[in-house]
């Protein structure tokens, strides 16, 4: 590249200017001996990373990466809220029917209707919440035990003891607010 550079350069002689020919010669002009040199010199401090050197162009897939991230946290309302170890979530809580007195749960325990324990799609067995009925403000403190209910809208299923403690068994369905205690 340097000879292709050098093959017809004009080069200046006591305030003259002639065409250099490298072919016909064979040897560089006095002033272009070190330009090898010094172009391979600049060429490493060119490749040096330094933050002064890095431009745009060069963070753009970092900063895509980032939104890409922020964005995929960012979310619509939902009618639950998890953050650490605080859960809140809003729904209709409905009670276990009498056929399942004496069955084992999906945590094995036997269910029964005097116990304060309920059914949770996802929180862990063994975890403490409190259900709220949002229309008299009574609420219980029951353990789940249990997965389900799988019904649209629902958010919890109630051992029959737990769901008379807030509201009437006669309704089948009240709306209520869940919280994890512990």
């Amino acid at each position: 590249m340097l000879r292709q550079l050098l093959r017809e350069w004009p080069v200046s002689h006591d305030g003259q200017e002639e065409r250099y020919n490298l072919k016909t010669t064979g040897t560089l002009p006095h002033s272009f001996k070190n330009l090898k040199a010094r172009m391979s010199r600049d060429h490493e401090q060119e490749s040096t990373f330094t933050w002064e050197t890095m431009q745009f162009t060069q963070l753009k897939p970092l900063l895509f990466a980032v939104l890409f991230l922020l964005a995929g946290c960012a979310s619509g309302q939902q009618s639950a809220t998890r953050s650490g170890p605080e859960f809140t979530e809003y729904g209709q809580a409905s009670y276990y029917a009498d056929k399942y007195q004496n069955r084992k749960t999906a945590s094995g325990e036997i269910y029964q209707h005097k116990l304060k324990t309920a059914a949770h799609k996802k929180l862990p067995f063994g975890s403490k919440v409190r259900v709220t009925n949002v229309k008299n403000g009574k609420s219980v403190i029951v353990t789940i035990n249990d997965r389900g209910p799988f019904v649209k809208g629902r958010v919890i299923d109630l051992s029959k003891s737990a769901f008379s403690s807030i509201g009437n068994t006669s309704l089948g369905l009240i709306d209520v607010k869940v919280e994890v205690v512990r």
